[in-house]
């Protein structure tokens, strides 16, 4: 235990706050362009809701190593896009925090997008039908009626979303690599440790992680419980 309480008085803690804000960020940006997608894919005839399903849904079930890849084809320096983003904008991704993040946001859309997308299948469509009778805008429908309709689908999706963006691996070293105090998010700071051998701190780490997940798992479950309670009330 003393040496537990030594390791963390020593630990460097810019893994955690590097992959704390990765976190929130991905979060961010997948929340507005899961949503977006979602509410375009819900006005997609079948067979293009399909395609579209697929395409969105594909780095979900890719190994994540296999999307750092086509990332990093894409904003490499070599490459046309990425030469043409850093030349003309100054903007680099691979090797910097902006990879971490847009790693993280690759990896962890499809959740919050499928998540957004069953939610909107459960709205009533007398409510969207109710709006319009009013004279309200389908913009003003879709955040007054349709998302507060569908918010403990999408607060859970949100909740999963931040949790695979906290803890991607695979694409993120890939993409922005170890870089400590820059890109090194926790995840790859336990492999790290451990490919030197140092076991207890992979521990900590790996307890630290825990905590969140625990954290995250019943956040979760008081959102589903006040859903359940909703639904009875109803």
């Amino acid at each position: 235990m003393n040496e537990i309480f030594g390791i963390l008085k020593e630990l460097d803690w810019s893994p955690l706050l590097i992959s704390l804000k990765t976190g929130v960020a991905a979060t961010v940006f997948s929340f507005f362009l899961g949503l977006f997608a979602a509410a375009k894919a819900m006005k997609a005839t079948s067979w293009k809701k399909a395609v579209l399903d697929g395409i969105l849904t594909l780095p979900m079930v890719l190994p994540p190593t296999a999307a750092g890849f086509f990332l990093l084809l894409l904003f490499s320096l070599r490459r046309p896009f990425g030469s043409m983003l850093y030349g003309q904008f100054g903007i680099k991704v691979v090797q910097t925090w902006l990879g971490c993040v847009i790693a993280a946001t690759v990896i962890a859309f499809p959740l919050m997008y499928r998540n957004a997308r069953a939610a909107f299948e459960q709205v009533d469509p007398n409510l969207i039908y109710a709006g319009r009778t009013l004279g309200m805008s389908d913009l003003k429908i879709f955040w007054t009626v349709v998302v507060p309709t569908a918010g403990p689908g999408i607060a859970s999706g949100t909740i999963l979303t931040f949790a695979r963006a906290l803890g991607e691996y695979g694409a993120t070293s890939m993409l922005a690599g170890n870089i400590a105090g820059k890109t090194g998010t926790i995840s790859q700071k336990i492999a790290m440790v451990i490919q030197d051998g140092d076991f207890l701190t992979a521990g900590v780490w790996v307890l630290i992680v825990m905590i969140i997940a625990f954290a995250i798992v019943v956040g979760m479950n008081l959102i589903s419980s006040a859903k359940m309670k909703n639904v009875k009330r109803w």
